[in-house]
């Protein structure tokens, strides 16, 4: 059974599954999906949109599936869809998809801190971190087991990879590939995500053979000749394919 507060709004047409929460002064509007067991504290606003499944706690002020802010967007019918067990603190803002992709995508198990913003058609992964008030601006990807800080400015279409940290008051316009620490400002490359690797569980030889694979990769002043490089002198395993992939499909470069 679920628990509505008679003080929230829960719109005849939203559709909300079973054993959910929702607050005093919640606002769920129409074309809304709610999946189970999810908790909305007081002052959440589910808004158009907005597919949110099990699991999940969202936190006083934070509104979901907002209009986008994008000039281009004209009302299409778009969505947000967010998957299970994420925490979304207070006043975080996660606007819904626009033509260009049609959805924003949130997975599993993230942390999106206090008064953060994801625009339209990001797309976020599984297991991530953002920081308070850092900004992602739209169809930014992150890639799961990514950590971002707080107040970090992400430029247009940048893409975030797996299992890295990024400094927190960095600012940047170039993809950051996976495994890495970037930070200062400039933000640059910072060295290999050693702690971050080691508490997921990577061994010591898989953190050597990726710190070599950067080595290769940055001592060459053009990316395809770096990339030469790891597949001549290094065991192509499925971590250094990631590398290989990432990088050759950039379309922004990397940060160096």
């Amino acid at each position: 059974m679920n628990q509505i507060s008679p003080l929230a709004f829960v719109h005849p047409e939203a559709k909300i599954g079973e054993n959910n929460i929702i607050g005093p002064f919640c606002y769920i509007d129409r074309d809304t999906v709610i999946g189970n067991d999810n908790v909305f504290q007081n002052s959440v606003t589910i808004n158009i949109g907005a597919r949110i499944g099990n699991g999940n706690e969202i936190f006083p002020g934070a509104s979901i599936s907002t209009k986008p802010q994008d000039l281009k967007f004209r009302g299409e019918v778009t969505t947000c869809q967010i998957g299970n067990n994420n925490s979304i603190r207070e006043n975080v803002t996660i606007s819904r998809g626009t033509a260009s992709k049609g959805s924003t995508l949130i997975g599993d198990n993230n942390l999106l801190m206090e008064n953060m913003h994801i625009a339209h058609d990001c797309v976020i992964g599984s297991n991530v971190i953002i920081g308070n008030s850092t900004k992602f601006a739209g169809e930014v990807i992150v890639d799961d087991f990514a950590i971002v800080s707080a107040a970090v400015l992400c430029h247009q279409f940048c893409r975030i990879g797996g299992y890295v940290m990024v400094q927190g008051g960095s600012r940047f316009s170039q993809d950051i590939p996976p495994y890495v620490i970037v930070g200062k400002d400039p933000v640059r490359f910072a060295g290999i995500n050693l702690v971050g690797l080691r508490r997921r569980g990577f061994s010591n030889e898989l953190i050597d053979l990726i710190h070599n694979a950067y080595r290769l990769l940055y001592s060459k002043g053009l990316m395809a000749e770096g990339i030469q490089e790891i597949r001549n002198n290094l065991q192509v395993t499925k971590e250094i394919q990631y590398i290989i992939d990432f990088v050759e499909s950039s379309k922004r470069g990397i940060v160096r």
